[in-house]
């Protein structure tokens, strides 16, 4: 896997696309990755505009979108079973697992999975 990618969680995609300048630095160069769930996080938030869904939409077109498999349900579970983490987020970790990438993230819960090769975006 490239060094220079990264899996983005659903917090760090919504800075990126409000215009936070040390996301956009991170990621400069770097091939991103979005699970499905964050897709579906972004696509489907409560109130979204159709402007915001055209801007999510542009930028998801700019990333590898990854779907699940049997590695990444099997990467799931155990990470769900040994921390007792919200599916969405055990599967976003799965995926990371799976691809061997970092998760970029502002959301300190990934931290407990020490296995997790983790980037921790604090403001």
């Amino acid at each position: 896997m490239n060094g220079n990618s990264f899996l983005l969680d659903t917090n760090v995609v919504l800075y990126l696309l409000s215009g936070n300048k040390t996301i956009t630095a991170i990621l400069d160069g770097a091939q991103p990755y979005v699970s499905f769930i964050t897709q579906l996080e972004l696509i489907g938030y409560k109130g979204i505009t159709p402007k915001d869904i055209k801007l999510v939409k542009s930028f998801l077109n700019e990333c590898i979108i990854v779907d699940i498999n049997e590695e990444i349900k099997e990467h799931t579970i155990s990470i769900r079973q040994k921390h007792q983490l919200k599916l969405p987020d055990s599967i976003i970790a799965g995926t990371a697992h799976f691809w061997e990438i970092p998760l970029l993230t502002a959301d300190k819960v990934f931290s407990k999975i020490s296995s997790l090769n983790l980037a921790l975006y604090e403001e």
